[in-house]
């Protein structure tokens, strides 16, 4: 899977009110550019998909995001809504499908023409633009505007932060992986959810035995297979051997915790902890979802837009109670934060460090204001989204999904760390390399070791 962006669609609230159903390949290219989700389709185009949202006007700032059901009517929402309140100083925002948005926005970016503002989705991409000098570094804006830093969930900065410095304004919603359970199948066997890695290897054996998958996995898809090393790896050691990967440590993979981390998941799958034959199996399809509401499978660890897929595709699964979700939960004697969190942690807005000065000085504003007012929480908590504003409890508890979506929030809000997703995080060469070889350690095709010298040769590609 090539890079892709960040944040993910929530759930189902959205993709079951709406119909707008979406499984995390829908959702990255929904948002970054991998292909587009059937919403996108719908509209149809491959520019801008209707034109500006404001007149133009001369030395206005310009916005460009993606186009597509549910999120492009709250961005164009956004958009109105500040240029309502500063007709003289307006933003146009132009919208695009994500693949031509993906090669609109890099050709324009390198011929020093692009937006004033840029969509992004932080990790590897922002830290490109960074490298090339841009973007402008936003640490002291935020410094000097603390309180509009206070209403964000401070785990999303981490995706918009490069060297120390923060390079991009957290935006949209947050999705988090969590780990799901069949509550049902959970008391057919008598076992109660685990609350440490060690009941999960407890666990595995007494499912087993009664025929029932521990785990269901997609594993044919790479990526859900990805999420297992996040969290043991984050549970083990923390966060900081992959932030050493992501700043371009030499060898930063030969941390020991590594090597740790990538002998259990050997351990679990020689364990029989997945579904037979999970190398095979699709995650793009549901096929690893539709096994825990059937009931063939007791958990799975996945990202929290599949709440959704499974309550619009399981039955009387979802609202009979039947699904049970918590984060990740801790390794005994690990050293990493049980309530940090992996995932999508937001998509983000960058300033181009090549806009006239008025121009940025429109997108701070359009920052401070519009981007963390009540109606912005609105708008993405009706669409079924989790914003990436802390100050949305109220609105979520009023949602149909309240216990789910406070879930969530609660999940992002208190991750003192927020893993964005690896292979969004990294160069989409090193991204490719980290899923090949995730799926070679699952079929134990390779050794751990032979695992970390594939990847610290890919380190700053």
């Amino acid at each position: 899977m090539n890079q892709q962006p960040a944040s993910t669609r929530s759930f189902p609230e959205a993709g079951v009110e709406t119909e707008t159903i979406m499984n995390r390949r829908d959702f990255l290219r929904l948002n970054v550019g991998v292909g587009a989700a059937a919403t996108l389709a719908a509209c149809g185009s491959s520019g801008p998909s209707g034109g500006s949202d404001s007149s133009g006007a001369e030395g206005a700032a310009t916005y460009w995001a993606l186009s597509g059901m549910p999120s492009e009517p709250i961005r164009r929402a956004a958009v109105d809504r500040f240029n309502k309140a500063n007709p003289d100083t307006p933003i146009t925002g132009s919208y695009f499908q994500n693949d031509a948005y993906k090669q609109k926005i890099k050709t324009a970016i390198g011929a020093g023409e692009g937006p004033s503002m840029i969509f992004n989705w932080g990790g590897g991409g922002l830290k490109s633009y960074v490298e090339a000098g841009q973007v402008d570094d936003l640490t002291g804006w935020f410094g000097e505007n603390a309180a509009v830093k206070d209403k964000i969930i401070p785990a999303s900065f981490g995706a918009a932060t490069v060297d120390g410095k923060i390079y991009a304004m957290p935006v949209e919603s947050v999705t988090p992986i969590v780990l799901f359970y069949n509550k049902k199948v959970f008391e057919q066997v008598g076992v109660q959810p685990p609350q440490t890695y060690g009941d999960i290897l407890d666990l595995v054996p007494k499912f087993n035995a009664q025929g029932i998958a521990p785990f269901s996995m997609g594993g044919q898809s790479r990526w859900p297979n990805m999420m297992w090393l996040e969290f043991l790896l984050d549970r083990t050691a923390g966060s900081d051997v992959f932030n050493r990967v992501f700043a371009g440590e030499k060898n930063a993979w030969s941390d020991p915790a590594v090597l740790t981390m990538l002998t259990m998941v050997q351990d679990l799958v020689k364990a029989d902890g997945f579904q037979k034959g999970f190398s095979s199996t699709t995650a793009d399809s549901n096929a690893d979802q539709a096994l825990l509401y059937t009931g063939k499978a007791a958990m799975m660890v996945h990202g929290t837009w599949s709440y959704g897929i499974q309550k619009a595709n399981g039955g009387d699964f979802v609202s009979s109670g039947g699904l049970g979700f918590m984060n990740f939960p801790p390794i005994d004697g690990g050293k990493g934060d049980p309530g940090n969190a992996v995932g999508n942690p937001g998509q983000y807005l960058s300033i181009s460090s090549k806009a006239p000065q008025a121009q940025k000085d429109i997108a701070k504003k359009y920052f401070s204001t519009t981007l963390v007012d009540d109606e912005e929480v609105k708008g993405w908590v009706g669409a079924g989204y989790v914003p990436t504003l802390k100050d949305s409890a109220a609105q979520l508890a009023s949602s149909p999904n309240a216990d789910f979506l406070n879930f969530v929030h609660e999940t992002a809000v208190n991750a003192k760390t927020f893993q964005q997703s690896w292979d969004q995080a990294l160069s989409p060469t090193a991204a490719e390399t980290l899923l090949d070889n995730i799926a070679k350690l699952f079929q134990l095709q390779i050794s751990p070791q032979q695992w970390v010298d594939s990847m610290n040769g890919v380190i700053g590609k």
